[in-house]
């Protein structure tokens, strides 16, 4: 029988699994010895079994520190298959192959297979370069029902849906295709371009009605957020909806989007702070469903 087991700070996303027929929960302990290192203890008998990992590899460090420990612990233990279930996958974004800089996205693949992990399932995964570049197999669940189940209960209809480059295009397709009762024409989207003073958007591609929806993966500093919604106010836009899966809110960049008409900000807790959220005008929307399902598809 596969055993989870799941860190604390995820424990809003565990609730919905831990009473799945066929899947038991484990315990382990992580401890710092007095000279600061990480010592991993598994409580639980796994020889033999397939373990599923809930967790992030998210800054600060120790997260990631603590999984890797962990899946190597259990794998020192006998366990049979490791499975990560890593709502957010951290470091997805430097996937680009640059001379002179890391390539991220391929270090932490080689990191997780290095700590004996034979698979990973993330939630709305950057891109499927990402998949070409990791060491172990990784599975990107779509986050497009919880969105277009939101947008359908709030009755947003004659809507655009706009992606705020070309990379987001398929993303905000699923949403749009999920979301039934809200019409809309194809799908607008900008060019997006990274200069030295930040990010601009330019050429914006399709029409865009009074009321427009945007589709992102990552909400970090905001500043593509920002600037997308700038230049739609500029074409017409009179009505925003924003809906991104992964809420980072870092810095303090993106509360400029509430200068602008931003009606609605939806974002899954994919992200462990964004369960905690208390903002009327953002609205947290639940993985667990979905993990729930993935899992209960494989057990």
């Amino acid at each position: 029988m596969p055993t989870l087991f799941s860190f604390a700070e995820y424990s809003h996303i565990s609730k919905y699994l831990c009473d799945l027929p066929g899947l038991k929960s484990g315990c382990f302990s992580l401890v710092r010895h007095s000279n600061q290192e990480l010592h991993a203890e598994v409580q639980s008998t796994v020889s033999g079994e397939h373990c599923i990992v809930l967790g992030g590899i998210a800054p600060p460090d120790i997260h990631m520190l603590s999984l890797l420990l962990l899946a190597h612990t259990l794998r020192k233990e006998g366990a049979a298959r490791i499975s990560g279930l890593l709502p957010y996958l951290a470091y997805a974004r430097e996937d680009k192959i640059k001379a002179g800089q890391s390539l991220a996205t391929s270090w932490v693949g080689a990191l997780l297979q290095a700590s004996a992990f034979d698979e990973i399932w993330a939630v709305d995964v950057h891109s499927k370069h990402d998949q070409e570049l990791f060491a172990v197999p990784l599975e990107s669940l779509s986050p497009a029902a919880i969105f277009g189940e939101c947008l359908t209960k709030s009755a947003l209809s004659e809507a655009s849906f706009v992606a705020p480059d070309e990379g987001a295009v398929a993303r905000c397709e699923a949403v749009r295709a999920a979301a039934a009762g809200v019409s809309s024409e194809e799908i607008a989207y900008f060019h997006k371009q990274r200069t030295r003073s930040g990010i601009t958007h330019h050429g914006l591609i399709g029409r865009v009605q009074r009321r427009a929806i945007i589709v992102d993966d990552v909400l970090d500093t905001g500043e593509t957020l920002v600037s997308a919604c700038q230049r739609l106010v500029d074409a017409g836009a009179e009505e925003l909806y924003v809906c991104v899966t992964h809420g980072l809110f870092s810095g303090t960049r993106w509360r400029e989007l509430w200068s602008l008409p931003l009606k609605q900000l939806f974002c899954t807790d994919t992200v462990p702070s964004c369960a905690h959220l208390v903002d009327p005008r953002i609205t947290t929307l639940p993985v667990g469903p979905l993990l729930r399902a993935k899992l209960a598809a494989r057990l």
